[in-house]
């Protein structure tokens, strides 16, 4: 039985899960839950004073999906679970969910006392530990480890029904260990595909610079799916710190010549776009366009899945550059490929092959920021947190301080002035 996250109040009475059981909280017998009641309820045992500033205690308790327990089964081993916890006498609430692939229970307590003491949450997650394997012993069920994250596991998209935060960080952490980047837009581009965005955020906080990273998780529409989540809230592999690191170590182990032979060859025997990106597909390379508002292409960047390169256009060469493809690929040329400006759908290749050692990385070049047309939107293993924690309702403190930072990119910019200026004077997009 796997110790979980700590869950949201707002995930209380979905359709997939019901009310099991409480102690000294109302409970009507229906499965449902009177949110303004409980809460009412959990706010009678509070004292009138505490130094906590975290009252209330969430933990999510996930048998293997191989074991099936009766409603009556999860509610005896809650209860066993809260009394050798400490919780025994302390007012909490049971429910069962079945939104993934197992049932889970999620329970929400409260920490603090009649008298106003705390229950200590020193050593939680141990103490959890060695009491699942004893209720596993005991109920004679199997051991529901958490799956450990390594560059082979595989790479899905994000599940909107799913834990966002539990996918994002997954595959923040896979693509960290797996791909080669050296800017925030080609961090993007493969990100991308997965359908994740990350976005810099500078500013101050108590008179103190902050330099930091958020992730998004999107939808196929490429729009976020929830509010943005810290860094910090992911794991250190996702901060600044760690992503810069990777920009650096990817400047000495990157070889760009297997890449660009696969390129030169789709591009020399391409008949229009369209036909360019499927024959990079075949080569398991994915590419991602960027566009103007007027629908020219004004960033390109490919992500090879057997390399793990992860490269802007110029990189390979000028021919392969945002300006070089934008003349052979525009409407004058390829009179078919006239489309939306919108930022192609392109579902990842499977990834093949070992993912050569890497090293960690100074931020370069690279475009991003909230714009959704400057990178392609097809949109969170997992830290080991503490057992307890506060209430997860996935907002960021502070953010609306930050500015968004964004890299620069001389190259593009310059393209993107020429493009505005010839549409000004009446050339066709």
């Amino acid at each position: 039985m796997r110790q979980g996250a700590p869950v949201s109040s707002l995930q209380i009475n979905k359709e997939k899960g019901r009310l099991l059981d409480t102690n000294k909280i109302y409970n009507d017998g229906s499965g449902s839950v009177d949110i303004r009641r409980a809460f009412a309820d959990f706010m009678q045992w509070m004292p009138s004073t505490t130094k906590t500033e975290r009252p209330m205690v969430h933990i999510s308790l996930n048998p293997h999906p191989d074991d099936v327990l009766t409603d009556a089964q999860l509610t005896a081993i809650a209860r066993e679970y809260m009394e050798k916890m400490g919780f025994g006498d302390q007012p909490y609430m049971v429910y069962k969910h079945t939104d993934i692939n197992r049932h889970h229970m999620h329970i929400v307590a409260l920490r603090i006392r009649t008298d106003g003491s705390c229950i200590s949450d020193r050593n939680n997650f141990y103490r959890s530990k060695e009491i699942t394997r004893e209720l596993e012993s005991k109920y004679g069920l199997k051991t529901a480890e958490r799956e450990k994250v390594t560059p082979e596991t595989p790479l899905l998209k994000i599940d909107p029904s799913g834990d966002l935060k539990k996918q994002v960080a997954s595959a923040v952490k896979i693509i960290g260990m797996r791909y080669r980047f050296q800017t925030i837009g080609e961090y993007n581009a493969v990100l991308g595909l997965f359908n994740i965005r990350c976005e810099q955020t500078d500013g101050r906080i108590n008179g103190r610079e902050y330099h930091g990273l958020v992730y998004f998780a999107l939808g196929d529409d490429g729009k976020p799916i929830t509010a943005p989540f810290k860094a910090s809230r992911l794991g250190k592999f996702a901060g600044r710190e760690a992503i810069d690191g990777k920009y650096e170590g990817a400047k000495e182990k990157i070889n760009v010549t297997p890449t660009k032979q696969r390129v030169a060859d789709a591009l020399a025997h391409c008949s229009g776009k369209d036909d360019f990106m499927a024959r990079l597909k075949e080569k398991n390379i994915d590419v991602v366009f960027r566009y103007t508002d007027e629908g020219g292409i004004y960033g390109v960047t490919f992500i090879d899945h057997d390399t793990f390169n992860v490269l802007n256009g110029s990189r390979l060469g000028k021919a392969f550059s945002a300006n070089a493809l934008e003349t052979k690929f525009s409407p004058s040329q390829e009179p078919d490929s006239r489309q939306a400006p919108t930022v192609p759908v392109t579902q990842p290749s499977e990834p093949s092959g070992q993912e050569p050692r890497q090293e960690p990385m100074q931020e370069s070049e690279g475009n991003t920021g909230p714009d959704n047309r400057t990178q392609q939107q097809t949109p969170p293993t997992v830290s080991q947190k503490s057992l307890f924690d506060d209430f997860d309702d996935n907002s960021v403190p502070g953010l609306d301080l930050f500015q968004q930072g964004q890299s620069y990119n001389p190259d593009e910019e310059a393209f993107i002035r020429r493009m505005k200026r010839q549409h000004r004077r009446g050339r066709k997009p």
